[in-house]
């Protein structure tokens, strides 16, 4: 184990990311914060990080797109050094009927959700690989187990991100790297602020442990996976949805 780690956090501006980029902080990682538009509240993550005595810093670009991810890449070799930890966080949602959807819908919620993950991790498992050790953790999401109703897209993305988690474990586990994903229920970030709270009192009816999920929830489990206490855990897909899916 190295003595200093360094994550990446995609999306990590707000909401779980940020939560993830604090929490790792908070346990001595150096972060990198990654936003695509939102660079005042990237900033101030990797602010509050440093104010705690953490080291971090953060990186305007779009995960969908290779060449920003290859300026991520730069970016974190230029001033951290080797990156072990990634997490694949940066994601959107459609809520739609599939009758309705686009072929530039389709672009933008796979191009973010799946071929994000691909671009991020196609630059980074080299230096994984040649150090023979790391720790890639996806964001998927409970859709993604059961999918849900006017949410074809994304559902269908956040599978497919499970489908590359478990085959990159088995394909990089001899490298020393483990490859894992979590998959989040309702948790209150700007993703549900349209959510009516109607309907979000009855989908905490319907979750045993009877509240919505927070975004720490997410971040302390995502924290155990990049953990050495999870070294041999892989290809793995936790199911943070407060009991709202059991299986």
């Amino acid at each position: 184990m190295y003595e200093k780690r360094t994550a990446l956090i995609t999306g990590s501006s707000r909401g779980i990311g940020r939560a993830i980029a604090l929490e790792l902080g908070s346990k001595g990682y150096n972060v990198i914060v990654n936003c695509v538009k939102n660079v005042a509240l990237a900033e101030e993550t990797a602010n509050l990080i440093c104010k705690n005595g953490g080291r971090a810093d953060h990186i305007c670009a779009d995960v969908s797109k290779a060449e920003d991810v290859n300026k991520i890449y730069d970016f974190a070799k230029r001033n951290f050094g080797f990156v072990d930890t990634v997490i694949n966080n940066a994601g959107i949602s459609r809520y739609a009927m599939l009758i309705d959807e686009d072929d530039e819908s389709f672009e933008n919620v796979v191009g973010v959700n799946l071929k994000g993950v691909f671009n991020v991790c196609k630059a980074f498992i080299p230096d994984m690989v040649s150090n023979r050790f790391g720790r890639i953790i996806n964001i998927s999401s409970m859709w993604g187990l059961v999918g849900a109703s006017c949410e074809a897209l994304y559902s269908a993305s956040k599978a497919a991100v499970i489908g590359l988690t478990t085959s990159l474990a088995k394909e990089l586990g001899p490298s020393g790297i483990t490859v894992n994903a979590v998959a989040p229920g309702v948790i209150r970030t700007d993703m549900i602020k349209n959510v009516s709270e109607s309907a979000i009192k009855e989908l905490v009816s319907e979750t045993p442990v009877g509240r919505c999920g927070e975004p720490v929830d997410i971040a302390k489990a995502v924290s155990f996976l990049a953990s050495e206490d999870s070294s041999f855990i892989t290809g793995e897909v936790i199911n943070l949805s407060g009991g709202f899916i059991i299986k």
